[in-house]
């Protein structure tokens, strides 16, 4: 599974990739769509709306023990306070992992997500492999991630749906004391509000920046 994430770059477009770009194209030729604003569109959920919306909450909650609390007990409404909220996250549950519990998200049914911060679904989260394995061996489905659990840790599986949507609080890496909110939020990845991955270590975001 982790195989595909990595390398569906280099794969020609699916089918119905392919009929959705005729159809994109058909539809700029008529007139009916605006190339730029459907840009804008997929911009704005990519990256706008995408996953710096659920690092930002992630954040907040590692520097704000109140804000953490009411987030666990009322996420929806404490991820709004900071302006997420609308389709695909009416309702929203958060779980946090700790020393003893990893968590790690799913909607076994269709692809329910939280899109206000999350952003769009990855491949792999719609994909039926993921939706069905992750449910009945989770930490070898997590281990071809590149996630590596103890057997002395829980792994907690949350099956979203229409009526609930689940974010992860992952752990806040050590070595960050003093760090600000913008900064602590460069280590908070999707797959680590997704489950199949952690935050990242402070060192890995010191070689990113050396490396742009």
């Amino acid at each position: 599974m982790a195989h595909d994430h990595e390398h569906d770059h280099t794969e020609p477009p699916a089918e119905i990739a392919l009929r959705v770009k005729a159809l994109e194209s058909l539809l700029t030729e008529k007139g009916l769509v605006d190339p730029v604003a459907l840009d804008e569109l997929i911009d704005t959920y990519e990256h706008r709306i995408g996953p710096r919306n659920g690092a930002r909450v992630v954040a907040r909650a590692w520097t704000d023990p109140d804000y953490k609390a009411r987030l666990l007990e009322h996420g929806t409404e404490a991820i709004a306070e900071l302006g997420f909220s609308g389709v695909q996250g009416e309702d929203m549950m958060v779980v946090e992992n700790t020393s003893d519990v990893h968590n790690v998200t799913v909607c076994t049914l269709c692809s329910c997500y939280p899109w206000p911060t999350l952003g769009l679904p990855p491949a792999w989260y719609k994909s039926a492999p993921y939706r069905s394995r992750i449910v009945i061996e989770p930490r070898s489905v997590l281990t071809e991630f590149g996630l590596n659990i103890s057997e002395e840790k829980e792994i907690r599986v949350w099956d979203s749906s229409a009526e609930l949507r689940y974010l992860v609080l992952p752990e806040r890496p050590t070595g960050t004391a003093g760090w600000s909110e913008e900064q602590l939020a460069k280590l908070v990845t999707r797959d680590a509000m997704i489950g199949t991955g952690v935050a990242l270590q402070p060192d890995a975001l010191k070689d990113i920046t050396e490396d742009m």
